[in-house]
């Protein structure tokens, strides 16, 4: 799905996922649930484009819905996977990440597992990938990130705040390390002018997307 020039949603995998058109090359970011590959390749294609064009896979952060397929699309793409330097242990199987609040998802997660993948880029606040930069964004977890396309004026907020049913909303505290950290992170996204917001869950925000972030920042206060 064409979100905005040079821009693409990944439709029928559940966590969003992105396409950027980066000069000649593409950028993903995230990869949805496990067996997501398949969709993932298919939209690469429907554009005229083949796997090895994506040249960055970018990990918001490390939940299954946003790595589950990162290492068969690290296989099928060759391309570097950047992940925010809190996280990069999680990502490469090093470090056993902390669990969720929820108990149910906290059994889930010992069962359902990503791949471990080596981060090539270790990402901070400010980074570039490609045209996009980073903006660190605690919510979920410590490394969560969002990620700004200036010349495009859209935000990928990750999962610090998204557009569902029709309102705002910050992250489910079932799955929130820190509930603070996640009221600044979209303090800190309501700062930048963008016209589009899309976020890793729910849809996207087209209409005076930043204004409503700042409007939705300021019942926090």
């Amino acid at each position: 799905m064409k979100i905005t020039d040079g821009v693409y949603q990944v439709e029928g995998v559940n966590c969003n996922v992105y396409l950027v058109e980066d000069e000649d090359k593409l950028i993903l970011i995230d990869t949805g649930l496990p067996r997501s590959a398949k969709k993932i390749k298919k939209c690469i294609e429907d554009l005229g484009r083949k796997p090895t064009d994506v040249s960055t896979i970018v990990v918001t952060h490390f939940h299954i819905d946003h790595v589950g397929s990162l290492k068969k699309m690290k296989d099928a793409t060759a391309a570097k996977v950047a992940v925010h330097e809190a996280e990069a242990d999680y990502v490469a199987g090093k470090r056993a990440p902390p669990k969720p609040k929820n108990l149910m998802f906290k059994a889930l997660s010992s069962i359902v597992k990503a791949e471990p993948v080596e981060p090539d880029i270790v990402l901070k606040e400010g980074s570039k990938v490609g045209r996009l930069t980073v903006i660190h964004t605690p919510c979920h977890s410590e490394g969560s990130i969002s990620l700004f396309d200036i010349d495009r004026k859209v935000m990928f907020s990750g999962d610090a705040v998204r557009f569902k049913d029709g309102k705002l909303q910050g992250p489910p505290s079932r799955f929130t390390l820190d509930p603070d950290k996640a009221e600044e992170s979209i303090e800190k996204i309501s700062t930048f002018n963008f016209d589009i917001m899309l976020g890793g869950q729910g849809q996207p925000l087209k209409e005076n997307a930043s204004q409503k972030i700042r409007e939705f920042s300021s019942t926090f206060k």
